[in-house]
């Protein structure tokens, strides 16, 4: 989010055919909720998902970046800050959110979340292994409970910038403007 160090998430594992909605809602995920960029690795990355992101950043405004990485084990590697691995093995995120969030005041923070069986390299690499409930799920609700927490809600105040769409808050209906509406 703005004035805050940064946020990307790493989406790992993608597999093709199967989990392309996913991989599309991860980085719309992170967009919605205060991430600066989505980062797909290069093989397997679904091009639609990339494009999709895209589309509705130019729509809805950003700032947003989408990304295409070729190994996402160098780009944990060389991550200039910490990383914080999504996965249900972990340890609690009620435990551990205070302790990221003081962190990454300092710096970057890179949140990596799976597909699939994620390379045990990744737990050994994260600084920390955190599970939102520690029950299977979506990888997309863990990353949307995450970023809630690291932000304490400050990412659903966002402002939007260069959006040709804005969805209007009401109790019923649907309402799309443009913002000079």
């Amino acid at each position: 989010m703005q004035d805050e160090p940064e946020v990307a998430v790493l989406r790992v594992g993608h597999r093709a055919g199967r989990d392309d909605r996913l991989t599309t809602h991860v980085g719309l995920t992170a967009r919605a909720l205060g991430a600066d960029r989505v980062l797909y690795a290069g093989e397997g990355e679904s091009r639609d998902a990339r494009e999709t992101v895209e589309d509705v950043t130019d729509r809805f405004g950003g700032p947003f970046a989408v990304e295409t990485v070729d190994s996402p084990n160098a780009t944990i590697r060389n991550w200039e800050g910490p990383v914080v691995h999504l996965t249900m093995y972990g340890e609690r995120v009620q435990d551990v959110e205070e302790e990221i969030r003081a962190v990454h005041d300092d710096g970057p923070l890179l949140v990596v979340v799976g597909s699939g069986k994620v390379p045990f390299s990744v737990y050994e690499a994260a600084d920390w292994n955190v599970g939102v409930t520690n029950q299977p799920h979506s990888e997309v609700a863990a990353l949307a409970v995450f970023l809630d927490r690291l932000f304490d809600g400050r990412e659903l105040d966002r402002e939007w910038t260069d959006a040709k769409r804005r969805v209007v808050p009401q109790a019923t209906g649907k309402q799309v403007e443009t913002p000079e509406e």
